[in-house]
């Protein structure tokens, strides 16, 4: 089914047309099932194979060398993305490490907003990017990062979720010094 609609996208919308594969739990199904469904819809003119952690299962070190195998297989003729849940508080963790195995595009959001414990957090990525380049090889992101703050707060005011104050970047406490701290 999965080559069978990829195919059927490519022929409706033509060969410059974006389509996107994404397999649901891929960081918890049979690695060799899961490499030969991408190698296909690639064929059948995916341009875009997309590695979701749908439940927040993955660990930073297993999820890289999932995205590394799929990169290896299919990353010179699509681009390889990631999308993070969660879960176990490894979203952002698990993101940079695809980044880091050769993933080019992350599916991140505002506030680290999603189902259940949420996704992977634009402005932690988008930071950790900006703030560590020599880790994380030729990746960029064109994300003006002082949007970043007011992006947050419109969002938690659209949404009615506060922003706790010790979240990461955005978070009110995360300027704050206490300079003695550090002294003693």
């Amino acid at each position: 089914d999965a080559v069978r609609w990829v195919a059927h996208g490519r022929e409706q919308l033509g060969r410059d047309a974006e389509i996107e594969f994404s397999a649901e739990d891929a960081s918890r199904t049979d690695t060799d099932f899961l490499l030969k469904v991408y190698e296909a819809v690639v064929e059948a003119g995916a341009s875009t194979v997309n590695i979701p952690d749908t439940v927040g299962y993955a660990i930073p070190s297993e999820f890289a060398a999932l995205v590394e195998r799929v990169v290896g297989l299919v990353g010179d003729q699509a681009t390889v993305s990631v999308h993070c849940h969660n879960d176990l508080g490894l979203a952002t963790a698990n993101t940079l490490a695809a980044v880091q195995a050769g993933a080019r595009q992350v599916e991140v959001t505002i506030n680290g907003l999603g189902e259940r414990a949420g996704n992977a957090s634009l402005e932690e990525v988008v930071m950790a990017l900006r703030t560590r380049p020599t880790q994380f090889g030729e990746s960029v992101s064109r994300v003006q990062t002082e949007q970043i703050t007011p992006a947050s707060r419109l969002v938690s005011y659209l949404t009615g979720f506060a922003v706790q104050p010790n979240k990461a970047i955005v978070g009110g406490n995360a300027f704050a010094h206490e300079s003695g701290i550090h002294q003693d």
